[in-house]
């Protein structure tokens, strides 16, 4: 395929070509006049260069200003692509407004698709924990009776698709999130209200969280998303931690980066990379067991706190946690990492577009 040149370059360069034309045309009529009355031709291209000059300026100020609508268009799609606008603003001329509707009516009937698939991605996740629920308690009186192993398999089972649903309505719903323009939310709002919630729930620990997240910084995605992977990781750091825990943000030219840190009892680098995997358990994972599991409940099927904006699971069962942060963060094109932590323990790593 032939690669198109600039349009800009196109219409200046042809602009100067006709108006060359006109020059030439001009000087040939001039030239014939001078010849048929008998005058100096020298004598008036003074006064024709200058007018020659002055349309060559008002042509190429016209081109310009014909294309500056087209500049105001590209400034609001990138506005609406990171996330500083919603919608294309702006007055532009009739052949270019046309264009702006269209964009305009898709944009909305993105936004409409995704609320739809948030809502059915909602109620199917309703549908399945209300079954759920009443295997529990089935399991709950089968204990009860007696029947202590299979009330351990119904409830092992039960646990289990518990699990696999909060891991694929996460996925889910951040995959359409992230394919959602204007998306944004604030670091510090998610971080405060998730540490406060943590904070009641280890009260007894006497554990202190410490925010040093900056009002400025935002990320490109949706509340709900930031607060499960910041949930994950905020709960793996106060399960592990002996007596603080500190999450940090820093901004890159294109980046937000924010630091989970604990005083805990770390975990052994060659498990690192194993325990982001979905499911994998740090004692299943190569190289024997380690001193932690990331990601992991004191209890099985234990569901957590519930996050500042509501209906987030903040823990999540064994191999999960951290590998719902990972895809999440994938999904967003970002990432995450486990490093050593300066105070002793882990660090979690996660890195998002601003």
């Amino acid at each position: 395929m032939t690669k198109i040149g600039s349009l800009r370059s196109r219409l200046f360069i042809g602009s100067l070509l006709w108006t060359a034309g006109l020059l030439a045309v001009a000087h040939i009529i001039s030239a014939m006049l001078a010849y048929r009355y008998n005058f100096t031709l020298i004598a008036h291209s003074t006064a024709i260069s200058l007018v020659a000059i002055v349309f060559m300026v008002a042509g190429l100020s016209q081109v310009r200003r014909g294309f500056s609508p087209f500049d105001q268009l590209r400034e609001r799609l990138s506005a609406v692509r990171e996330g500083r606008e919603r919608r294309i603003e702006g007055t532009y001329p009739n052949e270019v407004q046309p264009l702006v509707n269209d964009l305009n009516a898709l944009l909305d009937h993105r936004e409409r698709l995704v609320t739809r698939a948030l809502a059915k991605a909602g109620d199917l996740a309703h549908g399945l924990k209300t079954p759920l629920a009443v295997l529990a308690q089935e399991s709950s009186r089968a204990e009860a009776a007696g029947h202590a192993d299979l009330a351990a398999a119904i409830g092992a089972q039960v646990d289990r698709m518990s699990r696999q649903v909060e891991y694929h309505l996460a996925h889910a719903r951040a995959a359409v999130s992230g394919a959602t323009p204007g998306a944004r939310c604030a670091v510090l709002a998610s971080a405060d209200g998730l540490a406060r919630t943590l904070l009641r729930l280890h009260a007894e620990r006497g554990l202190t969280i410490d925010v040093e997240v900056s009002p400025d910084h935002f990320i490109k995605g949706r509340r709900e998303d930031l607060d499960e992977m910041l949930g994950n990781l905020l709960d793996n750091a106060c399960k592990w931690a002996r007596s603080r825990v500190t999450i940090s943000s820093s901004a890159t030219e294109s980046t937000i980066v924010i630091l989970v840190d604990d005083d805990g009892p770390g975990l052994d680098p060659s498990l690192r990379e194993a325990v982001l995997q979905r499911g994998v358990r740090a004692d299943e994972a190569p190289h024997g067991a380690a001193p932690r599991v990331p990601g992991a409940t004191d209890l099985p099927g234990a569901t957590g706190a519930t996050g500042a904006s509501g209906g987030v699971s903040i823990a999540s069962s064994v191999g999960f946690g951290l590998a719902i942060v990972s895809d999440l963060a994938d999904l967003y094109a970002g990432s995450v990492a486990l490093t050593e932590s300066p105070l002793g323990g882990l660090r979690a790593r996660l890195e998002l577009p601003a």
